[in-house]
């Protein structure tokens, strides 16, 4: 027997019954660190935690608040919101953003319109192809991020201009009344209602409901939705991983268009009328952004749920409703929602600490 085969013996000899464990390190987290990491893995918790105190505050505030006709006129008020919401939270997981959500939908609802009226088109024709161009607009909005590299911010506050100012040529500013829309073309789908127990609730309503579960499940559960969180969270990254960037880029925005477009189909059922005019041209961006962040959902990208967005929705309506009901100054609803959106930023930067 060697030296060498004689050390290694005695030394095997002296391991015996020696611990076979593992180093372990535990490291011993506080509260305060358990709630951020439960957070980070739960970004819809936030929104849902602010509309349950929001509830119950205003459930006090105005004993009236919880009657079920209230809650269905809350509903109501957002399905246009919630729709463009839905648009918006794609795009912004995507670490995007898009101005012209709300002028995509007015223009798409005057195509439509249009389209019956001016040309004589069946109902059904209109409505796909308003569909289709609403998806054209954001497929152009996709290849311009995607293909030429310019930021989205500056694509879309461009193209918002465009497409409003669109709007307004090809309508030659005219309104197509309600009263025609009924007597004529069948339209206003999305505005007609059904009645369990006696409660109005729009069609509108449901189909948000459908469009929040629907993108729930396909974000999360398939490998699309996986490559826009991929995208959102490092491009380049995803990209050297086999993920088609560009491409998972330009269908987020043609996405986006579509739901753009069907939310302009449900404004001519909620307002009875198609108006070139229509508030959502400006106001829709705002309101989608507004949704989408109170809801959670990361304006840097790769983090979010588009349920904390329908949350997002939910609170506004709430607080517009429930100040409504307590007989406040209507600027107070402006104002605590700019406080909530801050504070909705600042609780995703700390929670994105988490992940650091």
């Amino acid at each position: 027997m060697t030296a060498e085969t004689k050390a290694a013996t005695s030394f095997e000899e002296g391991l015996k019954g020696a611990s076979e464990k593992v180093a372990e390190f535990h490291e011993e987290r506080s509260a305060l660190k358990s709630l951020q990491h439960w957070l980070h893995q739960t970004p819809s918790a936030v929104p849902m935690i602010v509309l349950v105190v929001a509830l119950v505050v205003f459930g006090f505030l105005s004993p009236n608040f919880f009657k079920a006709v209230t809650l269905s006129t809350i509903l109501q008020q957002i399905a246009i919101v919630g729709i463009l919401g839905c648009a918006q939270t794609i795009v912004i997981l995507t670490a995007g953003i898009d101005l012209s959500v709300g002028a995509i939908a007015v223009f798409s609802s005057v195509l439509m319109g249009q389209f019956t009226f001016r040309y004589g088109l069946l109902t059904e024709i209109s409505i796909v192809l308003g569909l289709a161009f609403g998806t054209l607009m954001g497929g152009i909005n996709g290849w311009l991020v995607a293909k030429m590299k310019l930021p989205p911010f500056i694509v879309t506050l461009g193209t918002w201009q465009i497409i409003l100012s669109s709007n307004y040529i090809f309508s030659a500013n005219e309104t197509i009344r309600s009263q025609d829309i009924a007597a004529n073309a069948p339209l206003q789908f999305w505005g007609q209602a059904i009645q369990p127990g006696g409660v109005k609730v729009l069609y509108a309503v449901f189909l948000l409901i459908v469009l929040v579960a629907v993108m729930a499940y396909v974000l999360r559960q398939t490998a699309w939705g996986r490559h826009v969180y991929a995208v959102g969270d490092d491009p380049e990254a995803a990209q050297l991983s086999g993920v088609q960037r560009d491409k998972v880029l330009i269908q987020v925005y043609a996405l986006a268009g579509l739901f753009c477009a069907i939310a302009g189909w449900v404004m001519i059922g909620r307002f009875g009328s198609v108006s070139p005019s229509a508030s959502t041209g400006v106001l829709g961006n705002i309101q989608s952004i507004t949704a989408v962040v109170i809801g959670g959902i990361s304006l840097f990208g790769g983090r979010g749920s588009i349920v904390g967005m329908f949350f997002g929705a939910l609170i506004v309506g709430v607080f517009e409703m429930g100040l409504k009901m307590v007989g406040t100054d209507p600027q107070w609803t402006f104002f605590l929602i700019g406080v909530l959106i801050i504070f909705a930023v600042a609780v995703d930067q700390w929670i994105r600490k988490a992940s650091s």
